[in-house]
């Protein structure tokens, strides 16, 4: 079942879907309601975990099924694409964020600017950092797993920042106000419109470097963990 591209198919629709459906407004409060929050958080939890090994699995399985051939000078643009995902993902883990499961309560209980650190930049770098991941590997694997995979991951990371920010300005009403106010979803955007300006100091030294250093490991260990190498042909 696993080496079909059906069980890929079904087990990205579940991860992927499965973010919405669960979180949404009209599924989340009902099932909170029912089973308190710390049991759907586990079950939410689970249900992710599960459905993303299964998609790994069903990935490493699924038969190759060329759709366009890679040119490759696009080989390069991973290479230039991936430490700026790495930066932004080190420095999302890093960063306490109003936008990440239980982050309610940073707005809650803060009454300075949320726009620090990488926040300045956008109140989404994780998922902009593994939606530029999913893109630019999009972007050189030209098979129909690869592209279910890839597409998804991408779909999710992308449309999942305009529905956090559309379920936390429901429930949080005026408390969510500084947040969208001094921060932006599109990179740079609310600093560039005068909303914000970037914060240097809360981004530190420490947050860039072990983004390249993670950059780094991913690029040595790519051909060893994943069996391709990372390099242009």
């Amino acid at each position: 079942m696993v080496g079909s591209l059906n069980s890929l198919i079904a087990a990205a629709l579940l991860f992927v879907g499965g973010h919405f459906i669960l979180s949404s407004g009209s599924l989340r409060p009902a099932l909170v309601a029912r089973l308190g929050e710390g049991v759907f958080r586990a079950v939410y939890s689970a249900v992710m975990l599960g459905s993303f090994i299964w998609m790994l699995f069903a990935y490493g399985a699924a038969p190759v099924t060329l759709l366009w051939t890679t040119p490759p000078v696009l080989y390069w643009v991973p290479l230039a694409v991936m430490p700026i995902a790495a930066i932004l993902i080190v420095a999302s883990l890093t960063t306490p964020n109003p936008t990440l499961v239980g982050g309610e309560r940073l707005l809650e209980d803060s009454a300075g600017s949320p726009a620090v650190g990488i926040l300045s930049v956008t109140r989404h770098p994780f998922l902009w950092g593994t939606g530029l991941w999913a893109l630019c590997h999009l972007l050189v694997n030209g098979d129909l797993a690869s592209f279910i995979l890839m597409g998804g991951l991408a779909v999710l990371s992308f449309a999942g920042m305009v529905h956090i920010d559309s379920r936390r300005e429901a429930a949080m009403g005026a408390a969510w106000g500084p947040m969208k106010l001094t921060t932006s979803l599109v990179p740079f955007a609310a600093i560039l419109s005068g909303r914000s300006k970037l914060d240097w100091r809360g981004i530190g030294w420490w947050r860039p470097l072990l983004g390249l250093v993670l950059y780094a490991a991913l690029l040595h260990l790519h051909l060893l963990a994943f069996g391709v190498s990372p390099l242009p042909p």
